[in-house]
């Protein structure tokens, strides 16, 4: 395949939200951020006007607030965990997309195709207790030998039913992979970076009270070898890659 797939880490404050555009301008919205309006920024400065897919990877606030108003966008399929959120901006969220007809699907290790890029969706591993967190859902992103890795804020105990399952699309190298949990110190580990091999680690993260990310993650990463970016600090970071694995970093700051 020709052209790059774009991977924006967009800069929305303390949580996640992704973007992707395949080579045929295809697009998939990975979480929201807590923050309508800052994401809605960052849709329109992108020139966003559709959204093919939209995925959250787990019902916190800091996930699915902003995917309100880019319900607008009308995607034709929503993916989730399958765990309903308890708060109004759950319930708002549902209502916006059933207003735009969007498809309700239930991550389960399905494999949606954006244009030539291939995302396979990862569901949570079985026994996980009715937790948001321990039911994140993961996206593994690729576009020939350009590989790039999401698990939204999942903790120890899921990377280890992940790990258990051996699943080749869990095993690295990859090129992106995005810091679990915002770099908290019960996400991302030793042997499940071990797996993954990130070559570059995307901390998306904004001003926060709960110490993300923790020197205790910044230091695994840095014993991986990887480049380390963090929205706070370098903005919007954004990935071009390219179908013989090479790609291009770019940060707003």
């Amino acid at each position: 395949a020709g052209g790059t797939v774009t991977i924006r880490f967009l800069d929305v404050g303390q949580g996640d939200a992704i973007l992707i555009r395949s080579p045929e301008g295809k697009t998939a919205l990975i979480d929201g951020g807590r923050s309508a309006e800052r994401l809605s920024d960052q849709l329109e400065k992108y020139g966003v006007t559709r959204l093919d897919l939209m995925i959250a990877s787990h019902a916190d606030a800091d996930h699915i607030a902003g995917l309100v108003p880019a319900a607008a966008l009308k995607p034709r399929l929503f993916i989730n965990n399958g765990l309903g959120g308890t708060t109004q901006t759950w319930e708002r969220l549902v209502r916006a997309l059933q207003g735009v007809d969007a498809t309700f699907t239930k991550a389960s290790n399905q494999t949606v195709n954006l244009g030539s890029v291939k995302l396979r969706v990862i569901a949570p591993p079985p026994g996980m207790p009715d937790d948001q967190n321990l039911n994140s859902v993961g996206l593994a992103v690729q576009f020939g030998e350009f590989r790039a890795l999401l698990t939204g804020d999942s903790e120890t105990e899921e990377t280890e039913g992940w790990l258990a399952q051996e699943r080749a699309d869990l095993r690295g190298p990859f090129q992106v992979y995005k810091s679990i949990h915002h770099g908290a110190s019960n996400g991302d580990n030793a042997a499940w970076l071990a797996n993954v091999r990130p070559e570059n680690v995307v901390i998306s993260v904004g001003q926060n009270s709960y110490g993300h990310p923790t020197a205790q993650t910044l230091r695994l990463y840095r014993q991986t070898g990887a480049r380390v970016y963090r929205t706070d600090r370098h903005g919007t970071v954004t990935f071009e890659g390219r179908a013989d694995g090479t790609y291009t970093a770019e940060t707003e700051r």
